[in-house]
């Protein structure tokens, strides 16, 4: 489902935030604007109420938890009911968990060593983690040895930049602070956060 969901929309949006007090509206925004993959990340405190809110919400958004980095947060974030899981590198113990617990893994890698270990481990899609550092055209460049895996870059993606990425190879197109930012977050601008959406999914097929 998840990765079906992203070559639909051929976007996923990363949530980074103090504090999040409405994850149900703003997954709500979020799929209006069609993007229906939502990653709630560990650097917001509490993050598992705002998983198990947002699961619970009526929305059609796929809701998972991003910035896993150890075996511990895997097993809180799938207790709280998220969907997928999505780490900045290569953790052997939060594959383990994901395997063990049957739910889809995005693993970080940058390198092709990297992205062929996240192969080994049972990615279902590899990250491309931080993609501001190398561009569109290492993608290309990666997709030449792994024609078949399923990549998606993340950090420093816009509207400006989502649709070369996707022309690169790109499963789906990570979208971040411009299209969710805290402060649109603390003062519930919803619409705000639905427009920016629809216009990242437009750029990203383009």
């Amino acid at each position: 489902m998840l990765i079906d969901t992203l070559r639909q929309d051929r976007a996923l949006a990363v949530v980074r935030a103090p504090r999040i007090d409405d994850p149900v509206a703003l997954c709500r925004a979020l799929s209006d604007g069609g993007i229906r993959t939502v990653e709630f990340t560990f650097t917001t405190p509490g993050v598992e109420r705002v998983i198990a809110e947002a699961v619970a919400g009526d929305h059609d958004a796929v809701v998972g938890a991003g910035t896993v980095t150890d075996a511990a947060s895997a097993r809180a974030a799938i207790a709280a009911g998220a969907r997928f899981l999505v780490t900045p590198g290569l953790h052997e113990g939060v594959a383990a968990v994901a395997r063990e617990q049957a739910i889809p893994l995005l693993l970080g890698a940058l390198s092709p060593t990297e992205v062929m270990r996240a192969i080994e481990l049972g990615a279902a899609a590899v990250k491309v983690f931080p993609a501001s550092l190398v561009g569109p055209g290492y993608l290309r460049d990666l997709r030449g040895p792994f024609p078949d895996v399923p990549f998606v870059p993340s950090g420093g993606l816009d509207a400006g930049n989502a649709g070369a990425w996707i022309a690169a190879g790109a499963l789906a197109a990570t979208a971040g602070s411009s299209v969710v930012s805290a402060a649109d977050i603390a003062a519930g601008a919803w619409a705000a956060v639905t427009e920016r959406a629809r216009a990242f999914v437009a750029a990203a097929r383009s």
